[in-house]
């Protein structure tokens, strides 16, 4: 009855680790993985070399961290609010509503959003010009992208981490706000003494998860959302889309592939030492 799973597990998860070989490797088509020639680190040297290694490490790490702060303030608030606020029939209908642009692709946000920021045919640049100011070529303005790629991400991804708080909601015996009840809580008391200790645990392992792949940046946010726009790169060059770009230009797989184990290697340094942080404060939610 196993067969099937260890053979889906062994074609996509076993052999492919073969491939970290490339990362070591000046690679040749012809000479194959395991033929072509032993480089050690020097494909390494290509992340930390470039005049825009800062650049791109801390845009990668700033907007993630962004991203999760927000995901997790907003999400946890749009939750509760759903499930203490509204009724359950309209509840689930919100939850559809939120939950819609996460199954969106980028291609699609990015036509979305250039359909608003477009310099002759956006609606920003039309409404500008009806009230008589000029208009903005918002893909050559780097310092307005920060504030439009954050919008756009939390717009897209927080309705899932949304509905992953209300399921937990959901296991919240009622008993414990009939009881808070009785004894006269408010209902900022019911929140603060009940809802929120009880979400702690999805909270914990949905923010650790999210630290573990904080070197690891939406790829379709950074690169289809601006367009690939030159001037924009210093606000949104990120590791993943500085690595495709340069695969484009150069055809190193190994540089690419050596940018892939660094940020799984960072990635699994930083679950572990979040997760042992969590341990000492809270040992019961830690997620091993």
């Amino acid at each position: 009855m196993a067969l099937p799973a260890l053979v889906v597990l062994l074609l996509f998860r076993y052999l492919p680790l073969s491939g970290l070989l490339l990362a070591f490797e000046r690679f040749n088509v012809r000479k194959g993985i395991f033929g072509s020639d032993f480089i050690g680190f020097k494909n390494f040297e290509f992340l930390f070399q470039t005049s825009d290694a800062w650049t791109i490490t801390r845009n990668t790490i700033c907007y993630n961290a962004l991203f999760i702060l927000l995901d997790l303030i907003l999400a946890v608030s749009m939750a509760i609010g759903l499930n203490e606020l509204l009724r359950k029939r309209r509840a689930k209908i919100y939850q559809t509503i939120f939950m819609a642009p996460y199954f969106l692709s980028w291609v699609v946000v990015s036509f979305m959003a250039f359909s608003l920021f477009s310099i002759d045919d956006g609606l920003f640049n039309h409404l500008l010009a009806y009230f008589g100011f000029q208009g903005v070529d918002w893909y050559a303005e780097p310092g307005k992208w920060p504030f439009i790629l954050t919008f756009f991400q939390i717009w897209k991804t927080v309705g899932y981490s949304t509905v992953m708080y209300i399921s937990s909601l959901t296991g919240i015996s009622n008993d414990y706000y009939e009881a808070a009840v009785i004894d006269g809580a408010t209902k900022w008391q019911q929140i603060k003494r009940i809802t929120l200790p009880c979400l702690k645990p999805m909270m914990i392992v949905l923010t650790v998860l999210a630290i573990g792949r904080i070197f690891y940046a939406d790829f379709g946010l950074f690169f289809q959302l601006p367009r690939d726009s030159g001037p924009l790169y210093g606000a949104t060059q990120v590791i993943d889309t500085y690595v495709y770009r340069a695969l484009k230009e150069t055809g190193n797989v190994g540089m690419a592939a050596a940018a892939g184990l660094y940020q799984s290697v960072v990635g699994f340094i930083l679950v572990l030492g979040a997760n042992l942080a969590v341990r000492r404060i809270e040992p019961d939610s830690a997620l091993f």
